[in-house]
């Protein structure tokens, strides 16, 4: 392997642009490993973790954007490094074409749109705190995209922002839909008269595509991944649960959070409780009965906060869901894919790009089938020692810093190499039962995910038949027919790969224990 690096001094590119630049460098011929990330000293030290870090990077500032890239050949490297001015370029382009201003400074764009009320930031994390004190105190609601922020800047900006009135979603807020309009990672959906406020971004795109496909959405509060932690005391929360109560177009609300502190939880639920609208609360792994004594609406999976939303809005008794589809026909196929396993073939493995979608699964299966090691476990005991290696029931969640952070590679939503890489070895493990995975659509994922997928999820399908063994896998969607990937194609293609399409990430994990245990779990599933 031969290593190659490039500095341009003084030259700032967000983190989504950065992604696309990585991941198109990786793409050319001989390209074994690429980044393309500015010169901060965290990620100088990735970069050197990773056996990247040249003298030349060694030297830049972190007001420098780095490329780098490992090549089977110097003439390859050589190669990649040439191409990026072109890239760079190009990409710039139609970032040009598609926007209709671009501002070099917070304080230009503010100047020349003063009646904008919300900024979005996307910069490295040590910065985004920053940034978004200057956009408070121009008197603007704030999301920031960014993650690596900081606990007590967190705390002190949502503080800052509540004295003055104004929303500080994120650090690490991935989703919102604000008027109609979605940022960050969010799907196209119908206007309606359902809000929400979630402090996960993939749990908030489930939801709302759901319900997209019923009364529709007229906002989504994201809190960040945090706010409800006891340090911050769901300031967000709460401020977006009262903007959805002051707003006239917003009829129901639905909350939704992995599990909250508490006392934070106590807080959010009892200012639920005076709203006086219909209200939802999905907080994974939460009590239900705590949520009815105070005349709210539990719901177990984000799937039933969709239901549940949906018929409160409708006037009817809410009612939960466990599979859409024709019972018999549900278990039928279970009882079918498990005749086709071997005796050794007991483990479910899940290989996920949304975290909350990963937790929910996980929720599921420890009901039906038993504990779920993890990277992030329901319990710390059930901790992987090492996030590559399966053991037993296994859930990873490859959005996990542990990921991601490998030299810049962007988030699996976007980028598909580490997931497919992952499924190919969880292939080859003659205990594996299930295959369990989810995909995203929506603005900012990739731009056709299950095109990446199928190639990789037909040849796991191969390893197991050449070892003598037959390989379900099973998958949930979360998007809309109107999403730019098209929901309805996407699930087209996932069945032509000889994927198992439940409606619901909730269904997915049902199905998959149902297979592992040959329908043992039915009575215990749906009563």
């Amino acid at each position: 392997m031969v290593t190659r690096s490039l500095v341009r001094k003084n030259e700032y590119r967000d983190s989504i642009f950065l992604m696309r630049i990585s991941k198109q460098l990786e793409e050319l011929e001989g390209v074994q490993r690429a980044s393309a990330i500015m010169a901060t000293d965290a990620n100088k030290g990735l970069l050197e973790d990773a056996g990247m870090l040249t003298d030349e990077i060694k030297g830049a500032s972190s007001n420098d954007l780095v490329i780098v890239v490992d090549a089977v050949s110097s003439e390859r490297a050589g190669e990649a490094i040439s191409s990026v001015g072109g890239i760079l370029a190009e990409e710039a382009r139609k970032r040009v074409e598609e926007a209709e201003v671009i501002y070099k400074t917070l304080d230009s764009a503010i100047g020349a749109e003063p009646e904008s009320n919300l900024v979005l930031i996307s910069v490295p994390g040590e910065f985004a705190a920053r940034e978004a004190e200057r956009a408070l105190r121009a008197g603007k609601h704030v999301m920031i995209f960014s993650d690596g922020v900081p606990l007590e800047d967190e705390v002190r900006l949502k503080r800052l922002g509540r004295e003055k009135g104004l929303l500080v979603m994120g650090p690490d807020c991935g989703t919102a839909i604000i008027n109609g309009i979605g940022l960050g990672f969010a799907n196209v959906v119908k206007r309606g008269p359902v809000g929400v406020v979630a402090a996960s971004g993939t749990g908030a795109q489930e939801v709302t595509s759901l319900i997209s496909a019923g009364p529709g959405i007229s906002h989504v509060i994201g809190t960040g991944g945090r706010d409800l932690h006891d340090e911050v005391g769901g300031i967000t929360m709460l401020m977006g649960l009262q903007s959805l109560a002051d707003d006239p177009e917003t009829k129901t609300i639905i909350l939704i959070s992995k599990p909250p502190s508490p006392e934070v939880a106590k807080r959010i639920l009892k200012a639920a409780s005076e709203v006086g609208k219909p209200t939802v609360v999905n907080f994974l792994g939460g009590d239900p009965k705590i949520i009815e004594e105070i005349n709210l609406t539990p719901a177990v999976t984000l799937e039933d906060a969709a239901a549940k939303a949906i018929a409160l809005q409708r006037g009817e008794k809410p009612k939960g869901v466990t599979f859409s589809a024709d019972l018999n026909e549900v278990k039928n196929t279970a009882e079918k894919e498990h005749k086709r396993i071997g005796p050794n073939q007991r483990y479910i493995r899940g290989i996920y790009s949304g975290g909350t979608f990963s937790s929910e699964a996980m929720l599921i299966v420890r009901d039906l089938v038993g504990d779920v090691h993890s990277n992030v476990p329901l319990k710390p005991e059930l901790k992987l020692k090492d996030s590559n290696k399966s053991k037993e029931h296994t859930f990873v969640d490859m959005g996990e810093d542990e990921f991601t952070a490998e030299i810049g590679k962007p988030h699996p939503m976007i980028y598909h190499e580490l997931r497919q890489k992952r499924i190919l070895q969880e292939a080859s493990d003659p205990e594996t039962a299930v295959i369990l995975l989810d995909v995203v659509l929506g603005y900012g994922a990739h731009e056709d995910p299950v095109g990446a997928l199928a190639p990789t999820l037909r040849e796991a399908k191969k390893i197991a038949e050449r070892e003598r063994r037959y390989l379900p896998v099973v998958a949930s969607v979360c998007g809309t027919p109107q999403d730019p990937q098209n929901l309805t194609a996407q699930e087209k293609w996932l069945r032509g790969a000889g994927v198992i399409v439940m409606p619901s990430n909730a269904q997915a994990a049902r199905m998959a224990a149902l297979i592992v245990t040959k329908g043992g779990v039915w009575n215990k599933m749906v009563g």
